[in-house]
């Protein structure tokens, strides 16, 4: 998804095979987490990169057939981090930060036109990334969670889906939390 050119191939494929395209998710996500004061410039750009950037290209990408054909969804992969920070994360924190301001504006933007832009924000759900937490780590946030347990993928997945459906075509430039309490 850094790749602007590749994804703007990759949205004009599907056009021409599909002759439209109708939802677009936008939930690539890497991590570097360090400590701000250590963090490397390189790593930044990545998160940067790959979390937010691709997210505008993809979007822009989109935005032509769907202002054409009247209709669209578009919705982004946040975090809870987004929202409230979390240490050595300001990297991942602001790009999730941004998915929300950006998303907002484009809400605006394309409103008129039938497409809506929303936002899922994940708390900590059964991923990959999580399960490289250390055991201390994912105590600590299991503690904070109300809920008490991790969130599964297909929580997040109808979250999703539902804000891609018809049933949301009234709701746009929203924030969907799907994080068992963890941020309110």
């Amino acid at each position: 998804v850094t790749d602007a050119a590749a994804s703007e191939a990759a949205i004009a494929d599907t056009v021409q095979r599909h002759g439209r395209v109708d939802i677009l998710v936008n939930n690539a996500g890497i991590t570097r987490d360090q400590l701000m004061l250590r963090l490397k410039r390189e790593d930044w750009d990545a998160v940067l990169a790959t979390n937010l950037t691709s997210v505008y290209t993809l979007t822009q990408a989109v935005l032509k057939p769907m202002i054409r054909q009247r209709s669209g969804r578009i919705v982004c992969i946040s975090s809870v981090v987004g929202q409230s920070g979390n240490p050595g994360q300001a990297n991942y924190a602001a790009s999730k930060a941004g998915l929300i301001g950006f998303a907002k504006a484009v809400a605006l933007e394309v409103a008129s036109r039938n497409i809506t832009v929303n936002v899922v924000a994940p708390g900590m759900i059964e991923t990959d990334m999580t399960g490289a937490i250390a055991e201390k780590a994912r105590e600590a946030m299991l503690a904070r969670i109300p809920v008490g347990r991790l969130g599964a993928p297909d929580e997040v997945a109808a979250a999703v889906s539902f804000l891609a459906s018809d049933e949301a075509a009234y709701i746009t430039g929203q924030v969907l939390a799907v994080n068992g309490g963890m941020y309110l």
